[in-house]
């Protein structure tokens, strides 16, 4: 059976200093309460990488729309793939505040936020949809 010492141990876990103070950062997010239960500070984490890949998603498929040639009124498909590419640059954002909230949250035991920008990227994805439609319907 393998032992870790309680300076490693509160190394791995904290990275505290040698006066016990928390060095991770944010400080708005991990200054506060106590530590949650690992398993929803690692849910949350995994949420904050769903954010990264939908980013990337949504600019791949900006940036590819813009650049196939596809049976679609130009203006119309440039107008869809800005705001895919907009909402690819507002999804890590997102992300990030909802992340910090929530781990917050988390740490202090109140409930927990819904996501913002849900909204945003619901009406974006659907504009740029109808953007398309239009575009195919008028060439």
């Amino acid at each position: 059976m393998s032992h870790v010492d309680p300076t490693t141990d509160a190394v791995l876990a904290g990275a505290l200093t040698g006066s016990g103070r928390d060095r991770r950062f944010p400080r708005r997010v991990y200054g506060h309460g106590q530590e949650p239960d690992p398993r929803f500070s690692l849910a949350n984490e995994r949420t904050f990488l769903a954010w990264a890949r939908t980013s990337l998603a949504l600019s791949a498929a900006g940036v590819a729309l813009h650049a196939v040639a596809l049976p679609v009124a130009p203006g119309l498909r440039s107008a869809s793939a800005l705001v895919l590419i907009t909402l690819g640059l507002l999804a890590p954002v997102q992300g990030w505040c909802g992340w910090a909230t929530t781990e917050r949250r988390l740490r202090e035991s109140r409930p927990l936020p819904a996501p913002v920008l849900n909204p945003v990227l619901a009406v974006g994805i659907v504009v740029a949809g109808l953007l398309l439609l239009i575009g195919l319907l008028l060439q």
